[in-house]
């Protein structure tokens, strides 16, 4: 974590003003000027989220990003706002004519867990009280954070998931819209929904039939099954595998080894998203189907989800 760290102590120091008190400039140091003056131009927001932990690393123009959970590693509402001010302070901050933006990485700091996906316990409540209106819009808040990542925010960048444990659910749906997706040999991977009567809505349908053919994406989507990173490897989900406790290295050699071919690489994949023409309105009928299904549940189906959701809690708190 050297490079990271670096570059958190020099976003921390310019963005508190302290730096530029410090630094001189002398004759032949335009490039230092111009770099702080980068550094300084980053959203002082973007580095103060509650949920979402952020390093610039100015070598690689690349900005890294971990989700740190307030409790069970789940996209919970707090979390949901998180990631959208971090989709806008970064389409404020950087790209074109701001501060250089080539890669953006998605990691996470939960031992063992990428991320859980939705939020279960208030999909048990909501579903309770009938309240179709408030799972349309947690759905729809959850889309419109897809569509914009899937977009990489309108920014020349290609966008990296790394994965270092286990992706559930919405989880795992987040992470089908990066470019690529970085996994540690012992990640797991999996869509539980139909354990208790649902199937996944925020993107599974949508982007497991653009990837691997609407046949193996119902197997997936219905299977409950667990399926390694190693499986997800022969599939083509997952790009690239990294030994246990490799992920970060693993990373960071696919952005030195794809920098040299940066341009080709994100028209490539902006080449692949025209094909796939995946529009918002599409992930939005989507989830209101699955808000639909959340509301015709049995008494039996919301007694596994509440039973999942205290198994995912229990992981939480001895982590």
């Amino acid at each position: 974590m050297d490079r990271l760290g670096t570059g958190l102590q020099r976003e921390s120091a310019d963005v508190d003003g302290s730096s530029n008190s410090v630094m001189n400039f002398g004759e032949g140091d335009a490039h230092l000027l111009a770099e702080s003056a980068l550094h300084s131009a980053i959203p002082r927001q973007l580095l103060a989220l509650k949920e979402i932990d952020v390093l610039y690393d100015d070598q690689y123009q690349a900005l890294w990003s971990y989700m740190r959970p307030d409790g069970r590693p789940s996209f919970t509402p707090t979390m949901l706002a998180d990631f959208e001010n971090w989709q806008k302070f970064i389409s404020e901050g950087f790209g074109p004519g701001k501060v250089p933006l080539r890669y953006l990485i998605l990691g996470s700091r939960a031992p063992g867990v990428f991320c859980f996906g939705g939020d279960l316990e208030l999909f048990h409540r909501l579903i309770r009280d009938q309240d179709r209106d408030a799972l349309v819009h947690y759905g729809h808040r959850c889309c419109a954070i897809l569509h914009r990542n899937i977009a990489t925010l309108d920014i020349p960048m290609l966008t990296i998931g790394l994965v270092e444990g286990t992706a559930l659910g919405g989880g795992f749906e987040a992470l089908l819209s990066f470019d690529y997706i970085i996994a540690e040999r012992g990640a797991t991977f999996g869509l539980p929904e139909v354990m208790f009567g649902l199937f996944p809505g925020m993107g599974a349908h949508a982007l497991l039939s653009r990837k691997v053919g609407s046949a193996v994406a119902d197997r997936l989507i219905v299977s409950n099954q667990t399926y390694s990173a190693e499986e997800m490897y022969d599939l083509g989900i997952v790009q690239h595998l990294a030994e246990n406790g490799e992920g970060l290295n693993a990373a960071r050699d696919f952005i030195k080894k794809s920098d040299r071919r940066h341009a080709g690489l994100v028209n490539a994949r902006k080449a692949t998203k025209t094909v796939w023409n995946l529009e918002l309105a599409e992930l939005n009928r989507i989830t209101e189907l699955w808000a639909d299904a959340a509301l015709q549940l049995r008494e039996q189906d919301l007694k596994v989800m509440s039973r999942l959701t205290s198994a995912q809690q229990r992981l939480a708190d001895a982590a």
